[in-house]
């Protein structure tokens, strides 16, 4: 495990695909992004699902991935989860998922 202040990681980053929902309802209340800060902390908001990241950097096969976990709020119900992202450049790639429920491929690109 790894907790690093500078990271490539950090930073805002705009979801732009989810492969469970689509464009209309990510972008519902406002753009879909996630942000995660130099201490691997973040927040993220898609559709009407908004909540907190406590991340970690883990290193397998020589690649570098963010891990994290999250809690936060489906409209008013409290939810839970974990997920991961795997950078490639400005883009990243990874798993989103919901603690005994959904779980989505996401993407999201670097805003600069």
């Amino acid at each position: 495990m790894t907790r690093n202040n500078s990271n490539t990681y950090c930073g805002i980053w705009r979801i732009v695909d989810m492969e469970v929902w689509d464009a209309d309802y990510l972008d519902m209340e406002v753009p879909a992004c996630l942000t995660i800060h130099r201490d691997l902390t973040g927040e993220f908001q898609f559709g009407l699902v908004q909540g907190e990241l406590d991340g970690r950097l883990e290193t397998s096969n020589g690649e570098t991935r963010f891990d994290f976990s999250w809690s936060g709020f489906d409209e008013m119900d409290p939810v839970s989860g974990r997920g991961w992202l795997l950078l490639d450049g400005d883009t990243a790639r990874g798993r989103f998922y919901f603690h005994l429920g959904d779980d989505s491929g996401i993407t999201v690109e670097r805003q600069h």
